[in-house]
């Protein structure tokens, strides 16, 4: 079998001597390598006569996703919040009084929020946390061009054709989730973000189901979950932990500020999970914490270590107390149990939101 090509290297000396010309005269140096992997992969699509839609759909896609990055980036260091929800509950409705109601108690917290950008709940929480703290993450449809009115030009707001880049933009800025009830899309969205935590996709973070008192609509759904997901053995018991279901905006707002109470960010460094933490936690603690969670950590223990040479390369929160296990890959529903337990043991209630957040899900191998 052929050597695979590199990613970098288009194969022929003319274009790839030109590629290293355009990125010394517009590339930023740091992430050249990238970059050019872009180029080549462009490159490579119109060598293999990719079809023009296919094409379209690829150029659009990294257009969207440029502009998502455009609206966050400014900022990066800031907590954000995902609320998800129907388009069609009503002003009157007691569940957008509680989702105003929530995103009210989120803002006194420092939070920023991120919705569809849409009507209904949408609406609600951007009423909630305040415009000034709302992004809008809005999708083309159809019948709907333009986002809520009052959402509608704000610099905060980023327009999607694709769902797909969409969801990406959701997952990916969010530290949190609240969903609220709705339809087809709430409830696409609710298990797509079980599944991509529950995999390992994506980082951990908390969940939490709100309706009010008199609805029906998350019990029902967690009775389906239970009777026809978990008792057939196709979830295991601590995926139903990965989520909190409530009717009250004050203990939906602890609960996911709580999961930042003491555990800050998690990165993986060569073959060890470092998780980073706000404060420290006790000898008793990390005692209890290796005795709870043996089941998840393949050699070794849990333990306390210094910030890591890969860490202090990137100047990656080297100040933060760290712990750090050789994790099985594979239970990630348990190490959001670890990681509510970690908050119990050493975080405190009513923590403001913590600053500089960073997720990452994706092995170091140059650690």
């Amino acid at each position: 079998m052929p050597t695979p090509r590199p990613r970098t290297t288009f194969g022929d000396q003319r274009v790839d001597a030109a590629l290293t010309d355009v990125l010394a005269t517009v590339g930023s140096d740091t992430n050249d390598d990238l970059v050019r992997s872009l180029l080549v992969t462009a490159l490579d699509m119109d060598n293999a006569e990719v079809d023009r839609l296919e094409l379209k759909i690829a150029s659009q896609a990294l257009a969207e996703m440029l502009s998502s990055w455009r609206v966050f980036s400014p900022h990066s260091d800031r907590a954000k919040v995902t609320i998800f929800g129907s388009a069609r509950t009503k002003p009157s409705s007691p569940d957008y009084e509680l989702a105003v109601r929530f995103g009210q108690l989120m803002a006194d917290r420092d939070w920023m929020a991120i919705t569809g950008a849409g009507p209904g709940i949408m609406t609600a929480g951007i009423e909630g946390v305040g415009l000034d703290r709302s992004f809008g993450v809005n999708i083309m449809l159809p019948f709907e061009q333009q986002a809520a009115d009052i959402i509608d030009g704000d610099h905060k707001l980023a327009t999607f054709k694709y769902f797909f880049t969409r969801k990406l933009t959701f997952m990916k800025e969010t530290d949190a989730f609240a969903l609220f009830p709705g339809g087809f899309g709430t409830l696409d969205e609710a298990f797509e973000l079980l599944t991509l935590i529950q995999t390992g996709k994506s980082y951990p973070a908390p969940i939490v189901l709100l309706d009010h008192p008199d609805s029906t609509y998350w019990a029902s759904w967690r009775r389906f979950v239970t009777d026809e997901l978990l008792d057939a053995g196709m979830i295991g018991p601590a995926d139903l932990d990965l989520f909190l279901h409530t009717h009250d905006a004050e203990e939906a707002a602890e609960y996911l500020c709580a999961f930042y109470s003491c555990y800050h960010s998690l990165r993986y460094v060569g073959r060890r999970l470092v998780l980073r933490l706000r404060s420290a936690i006790s000898p008793e603690a990390l005692v209890e914490l290796n005795e709870r969670f043996a089941d998840i950590v393949v050699s070794g223990e849990i333990e306390a270590i210094d910030a890591t040479d890969a860490e202090r390369r990137d100047d990656d929160h080297v100040d933060l107390p760290r712990l750090a296990l050789r994790f099985d890959n594979r239970s990630f529903a348990r190490l959001s149990q670890l990681i509510h337990r970690i908050n119990e043991l050493g975080g405190r209630e009513g923590v403001p939101a913590a600053a500089g957040l960073l997720h990452d899900v994706a092995p170091d191998p140059e650690a």
